[in-house]
């Protein structure tokens, strides 16, 4: 079975149950500063799961791209990856613990769906604690469908806290026990009896979580209301494992990038190259340019593009590509812009699953030779630096002239010294970086913990003030004005837009004097579920990657008729109009005083915008 067949088997199957097929959204999460990326597929479906309805039913399913940087060092295994695709399904309020544990054995097991072999599965649940008790339903519910098919209860596992329990996101939520699923990797003759977590063989292949506790602020775990399911089936794993392999890399989703990484270590005087498989130091070095290169083109393309930079995503973006260059001249690459040869593979492969890329493709080649051109320069010269200040250990101070003068991420540092052998001082390397206050390091602290973005009042308000600046911004600059990302606390607003000029004085004056406009005239925020099509008829400003007939929200930023109807001629004159998942205010008087504090540049032919609003 290819991606593309277990892809649509996973939609159609949770299509025949009801599911309504919904788009993936960006990699790069709107308005919630608490995390770099979108980490998993839950991830932009939050407002719902809080209880907010979604335009298309309590029943969803999707295929979600996602990017883990906490994985980034792990990158060179089997089956570590910075980006992959999440596979999921959700009920929300809906169906609960039978109906989601009887469709994962149904899709797994069922000769019309996956048809995995039965002996080869186990489970593991939540055994209980001092917060939550023993998942005592979801284990009879296994244990059920195992003395069906004669398989050993020993493979239905009773696992603590840290193996079968998700959430909350944030220090308060919802959240509650998860089932994992397993697929035995090793020979068929040598399925253990009983399921052991230690043993790699088990590869965990789906993980269900039953959301039916609130933590609260004092730290209690209260039933939920609304309970939700929320599944997460990883494609690359699960391709894998249907095709009978035990390494990720040997699948379709790799198998062209690591052919074309074979090719550039050609060397034409002797006609040999490096061959994947060839050694344990080629192998790993091919898996981490594939992987890196890839999470590179599909960050730079997405809908909300990142360049690479010292701070934030650019920065994950920088540290991908780096790494990517470093361990392609340990085994050979010399060919130049490298780079974006390996992201064309990228882009032809999935071009028809994420058309975005190709759509984006000159800002994804265009950003790889700029990085690339800049890193290669120095690379060399940093390598022998480098060999001369580890000898003993590296101080804070010359990690950061590597940093500096020749381009080295302090991972790269980090992970040259693990070789050595040698130790690096990153605490004074964080003291160096702040005196010159040249790089913002939350691209490695907290932000890649996850959680949720605040939705309080003032945000709500920041968020609605984004909408008039954007229509704003169109106005004064031009229709090419799109929204290329935000960022949302509860005392700013950063907007970043496609524009490829520094604005004047005027222009920002322009646009505050429209956006204090807008707030003055009390204009009403109307809120609409509206087909695809509609939105585009509408003239709605949005990322159009919904899928043919799904419904968008659509909120309307304009004065109403009469009866406080949103009639045709109210939409011809309305302020704004934008597909978004909220949250904002009823009214624009409320928001006070807009005034734009920051207009610099982001990354090539993007400006970006940062404002507050004042009472």
């Amino acid at each position: 079975m290819n991606s593309h067949e277990l892809r649509q088997k996973y939609l159609d199957f949770f299509k025949s149950h009801n599911h309504a097929v919904i788009s993936g959204a960006s990699l790069i999460p709107e308005n919630d500063p608490t995390v770099l990326f979108t980490t998993a597929g839950m991830h932009p479906l939050v407002p719902y799961l809080l209880g907010e309805k979604h335009p298309s039913g309590t029943r969803l399913v999707n295929v979600q791209k996602c990017i883990r940087t906490g994985d980034i060092d792990e990158v060179g295994d089997k089956t570590h990856h910075t980006f992959f695709e999440m596979m999921g399904n959700w009920s929300l309020g809906d169906y609960f613990k039978p109906e989601s544990i009887n469709y994962s054995w149904e899709f797994l097991t069922d000769p019309k769906w996956l048809g995995l072999d039965k002996n080869r599965l186990a489970v593991s649940v939540f055994e209980g604690d001092a917060d939550a008790p023993y998942d005592e339903e979801a284990y009879n519910l296994w244990a059920e469908i195992f003395k069906k098919n004669n398989l050993p209860l020993e493979r239905i596992a009773k696992l603590p806290k840290k193996n079968n329990w998700w959430g909350p996101a944030g220090a308060t939520g919802p959240c509650g026990p998860d089932i994992e699923i397993f697929y035995w990797g090793g020979a068929a003759n040598q399925v253990p009896g009983s399921f052991n977590d230690d043993n790699e063989a088990w590869i965990e292949i789906w993980n269900n979580v039953f959301m039916q506790y609130n933590k609260n602020a004092a730290g209690k775990f209260e039933p939920l209301a609304q309970k939700n399911v929320d599944t997460g089936l990883g494609l690359e794993r699960v391709l894998a494992v249907m095709n009978g392999l035990d390494d990720n890399y040997k699948t379709d989703l790799f198998s062209h990038i690591i052919k074309k990484i074979e090719d550039l270590t050609l060397n034409p005087k002797t006609g040999d190259r490096h061959i994947y498989g060839e050694s344990p130091e080629t192998t790993r070095a091919m898996r981490i340019i594939a992987d890196h290169l890839k999470a590179a083109t599909f960050i730079i393309g997405d809908d909300r593009g990142v360049s690479p930079s010292n701070t934030d995503q650019g920065y994950v973006v920088r540290r991908l590509i780096r790494r990517a260059i470093r361990y392609a001249k340990l085994i050979g690459i010399k060919e130049a812009h490298f780079t974006s040869e390996i992201a064309k593979i990228v882009i032809v492969q999935y071009k028809n699953i994420y058309p975005e890329l190709e759509m984006n493709q000159d800002f994804i080649i265009e950003n790889l030779v700029k990085e690339e051109n800049k890193f290669v320069g120095t690379l060399e010269k940093g390598l022998i630096e480098f060999n001369k200040l580890a000898t003993d250990g590296i101080s804070g101070k010359e990690a950061f002239k590597l940093y500096q003068s020749y381009g080295f991420p302090l991972e790269i540092t980090e992970e040259l010294a693990k070789e050595k052998g040698v130790t690096i001082d990153r605490t004074g390397f964080e003291v160096e970086l702040q005196k010159h206050q040249s790089l913002s390091r939350t691209a490695s602290a907290g932000k890649f913990k996850g959680g949720l973005a605040d939705a309080g009042e003032e945000t709500t308000k920041l968020h609605t003030a984004a909408h008039l600046l954007l229509a704003s911004l169109r106005r004064v600059l031009g229709d090419h004005v799109t929204q290329k990302g935000s960022n949302i606390t509860p005392e700013r607003l950063r907007l970043d837009f496609s524009h490829p000029d520094k604005m004047t004085p005027i222009q920002i004056k322009q646009v505050e004097d429209l956006v204090n406009g807008a707030i003055k005239n009390d204009f009403k925020v109307v809120c609409e579920e509206l087909s695809l099509e509609e939105a585009k008829k509408r003239g709605a400003m949005g990322v159009f990657d919904s899928k043919y007939g799904e419904k968008v929200k659509v909120y309307t930023i304009c004065h109403l008729g009469e009866g406080n109807i949103l009639a045709p001629e109210c939409l011809k004159s309305a302020f704004s109009q934008e597909i978004c998942g909220g949250p904002h205010v009823a009214n624009t008087e409320v928001l006070g005083h807009f005034s734009i504090q920051k207009e610099e540049a982001s990354s090539a032919g993007v400006r970006r915008i940062k404002a507050v609003l004042t009472k």
